[in-house]
């Protein structure tokens, strides 16, 4: 048999009579849900949502500098490192090889919600070896970077001083350590962790590590998060491939935050977009199945820099005060503005969204008049693309739509039809305008609040 033979059941046969077919090998394929504006849509909510129907809860990029709340039985839980499926008992979470683990944040953060309810965590919790860890130090070194960026150039980029940056920083240079090193020889581990202290000493001389004290407490960090631990590709390629699963992706922060295609530099420093689902899991692209973009009824952005449709007036206090715009791992106020449908376009170009997730339209409620940035001019002509440049962002004009308010509470609101007419026109033109449909609207925090359309 020479050259390859094709048959008419789409599957391929090589030369050494290797069945290939793309229907047969994909396996299940993963549901992902990524932030669609600035992080703090929203997406623990839907997660929440769909983590109770699944058997794997994966987080892929990010750290300790995200934040999720949700509200279970009205208890609020807080999430930064673990998966907020980890509310699902029947279900496993999984931090995976794109995540930077700070290992006293994740026990800390656990023995928090335990008192709130959670429990048995560390039995449904695994663990990607190739994970990077982030150090007491490199939280030092983020806090001490951005008083440096201050005193030079005026401005810091505003990050969470949780050490993330760092952290990235160390694994692009390749002297980052990962939890596979930490659970190999710790004489190796303390070798090379005492060289990256070093490093970090010569570069920032105020900067002050107890390395010993740090040594032991990751010493005895080692036995508690060994039996979570797994080989994180070989975990996923089961998952994928071992039965039929339900797999959800829970993405951190959002795409205008991302290190490539974000408002750079103001941006976290990981792929929060969906390709940072593949590297971060190490999956292939054919097991992406459903992409959920999470949108907040308005935008807000923590932080500094260009914010287009920011309203720095009554409005924007409004809805500061109204949707409790405050970040829940900074505790910095968030900054509001109108809905902005240039950023959504954008984030549906590199994401390609199955589905939209709209939330907080009930803090709208109160609006006699409500506006939605539909596109942005430069020099007085529209242009088609959302600049990568921030100067150039900081001097686009926005053209707005505006619409009556609907002046009506929508927190009781259960299904479509409970919605006014005008909430529902709000709705219909922003899921024309960006052309991806809207699933669920949110209208409160709790699991009951989300309406799904279909």
């Amino acid at each position: 048999m020479s050259g390859k033979v094709t048959s008419n059941d789409h599957a391929s046969y090589t030369t050494t009579g290797i069945k290939r077919s793309r229907n047969d090998s994909v396996g299940n394929r993963v549901t992902v849900i990524l932030g669609a504006q600035w992080g703090d849509e929203g997406k623990g909510k839907v997660v929440d949502l769909l983590a109770t129907e699944s058997d794997i809860i994966c987080r892929c990029q990010g750290g300790n500098n995200a934040g999720h709340t949700v509200v279970v039985d009205g208890k609020e839980y807080d999430f930064h490192l673990l998966p907020s499926g980890i509310i699902n008992t029947k279900a496993v979470s999984f931090i995976g090889n794109g995540v930077v683990i700070h290992l006293p944040g994740l026990f800390e953060e656990a023995e928090k919600n335990e008192k709130k309810g959670l429990k048995d965590w560390d039995k449904r919790l695994i663990i990607s070896d190739r994970a990077h860890i982030v150090f007491d130090f490199h939280q030092s070194v983020d806090g001490l970077q951005e008083v440096q960026r201050q005193a030079q150039e005026g401005k810091n980029i505003g990050t969470t001083k949780k050490g993330i940056g760092p952290t990235y920083s160390t694994k692009a240079a390749r002297t980052g350590l990962r939890i596979c090193d930490l659970l190999a020889d710790f004489s190796d581990f303390s070798s090379r962790f005492k060289n990256l202290a070093y490093q970090y000493q010569s570069m920032f001389p105020s900067l002050v590590i107890d390395v010993e004290g740090q040594l032991k407490k990751l010493k005895d960090y080692t036995e508690r998060i060994r039996p979570m631990v797994r080989d994180g590709i070989y975990f996923m390629y089961e998952a994928l491939h071992g039965g039929q699963k339900k797999i959800l992706v829970e993405g951190a922060n959002a795409a205008l935050l991302d290190i490539d295609f974000g408002t750079y530099p103001f941006v976290t420093s990981s792929n929060c977009t969906v390709g940072g689902v593949c590297t971060g899991l190490g999956i292939p692209p054919q097991n992406i199945g459903e992409v959920y973009g999470v949108v907040k009824a308005y935008t807000t952005r923590v932080g500094i820099g260009a914010f287009p449709t920011e309203q720095k007036n009554d409005i924007g206090d409004l809805l500061q005060s109204r949707g409790h715009e405050v970040g829940v791992t900074t505790g910095r106020k968030r900054r509001c503005g109108w809905l902005d449908l240039v950023i959504l376009r954008y984030a549906n170009m590199i994401n390609g969204f199955t589905a939209l997730a709209l939330t907080k339209l009930d803090i709208l409620d109160v609006l006699s008049e409500i506006k939605i940035g539909t596109a942005y001019k430069l020099n007085g002509k529209r242009i088609p693309y959302f600049p990568a440049n921030q100067e150039i962002l900081n001097r686009v004009e926005v053209e707005y739509e505006t619409f009556p308010g609907w002046k009506t509470d929508t927190t009781r609101a259960r299904k479509w039809d409970d919605l006014p007419l005008k909430a529902q026109n709000y709705i219909r033109f922003i899921e024309t305008q960006v052309g991806v449909p809207i699933k669920w609207v949110g209208v409160g925090k709790s699991r009951e609040s989300m309406i799904q359309l279909f």
